[in-house]
């Protein structure tokens, strides 16, 4: 049957590389199933909702700083070692709209752990919604795009298997989600050692988290008390700052209006 051709674009051709780059990562899943009301109510008290895609960074970044499995990487320079970062850098998926055409780019927020959920949706949100070429991630992967394809996967290589280098370019873990779309992703390909995703949440508080893991970095049952760690982190410290920035938001509605004190 004969058909047409079609050119693969650069985000395509980014898409390629990572997936070459990810193939030989021998990845695993762990799912537990959460129970996050109290993260919940303390949204539901604010006016302007952070998005979940905020609070499961936060709450993600927290966990690590207390697991350091969680930052460490498995690398092949100058030999094969594990590698272990002070703080996590996160890497975010966002499809956005480049030369007529929907992709997926990857923008890295430096130490999340501690920066403010506010801060945080403001770093996210600049990346949606900031053209694409003004940001700074996503304009340098694109013109590494553009390069021929032995040499852009041997910067890439060269990049995943150095240690201090590859937490700066590729980030500590990835965070990929489409529940915002009704769907799951149920078996993602990245070659950071961990990526968090979840799916859609109900109104009761309940949803299920995964953790794909590099089984060279560490092993299921470190996910799965990981996982059990990361919901009382999201039901406590996230809740708790949520619930902060609603007492904030109160104090600042009653001063701007005297007539609901």
């Amino acid at each position: 049957m004969r058909g047409r051709a079609i050119k693969l674009s650069a985000p395509r051709r980014l898409v390629n590389d990572l997936m070459w780059c990810s193939i030989a990562v021998p990845r695993v899943t762990v799912q537990r199933q959460m129970n996050l009301g109290p993260l919940i109510r303390a949204r539901m008290a604010l006016q302007t909702k952070p998005s979940w895609t905020v609070l499961f960074l936060k709450g993600y970044a927290l966990l690590s700083q207390e697991t350091p499995e969680l930052r460490r990487a498995y690398v092949k320079l100058p030999w094969p070692q594990l590698y272990e970062y002070p703080l996590s850098v996160a890497s975010i998926a966002h499809e956005r709209e480049y030369d007529g055409e929907r992709a997926v780019l990857l923008s890295r927020i430096k130490d999340p752990e501690h920066q403010s959920i506010a801060d945080l949706e403001a770093s996210i949100q600049a990346s949606r919604a900031s053209p694409v070429l003004e940001v700074k991630e996503f304009r340098r992967a694109l013109n590494i795009a553009r390069v021929p394809t032995l040499i852009r996967r041997l910067l890439m290589w060269l990049g995943l298997n150095i240690g201090r280098q590859r937490a700066n370019y590729f980030g500590t873990f990835q965070l990929s989600v489409y529940s915002g779309l009704g769907a799951e992703s149920l078996n993602p390909l990245t070659p950071l050692t961990t990526l968090l995703n979840y799916g859609l949440i109900g109104k009761d508080g309940s949803v299920n988290v995964r953790i794909h893991y590099d089984h060279r970095v560490m092993d299921g049952a470190n996910v799965a008390r990981a996982l059990e760690k990361f919901e009382r982190i999201l039901n406590g410290a996230v809740a708790d700052e949520v619930t902060r920035l609603a007492q904030g938001a109160a104090v600042t509605a009653s001063q701007e209006d005297p007539n609901r004190r």
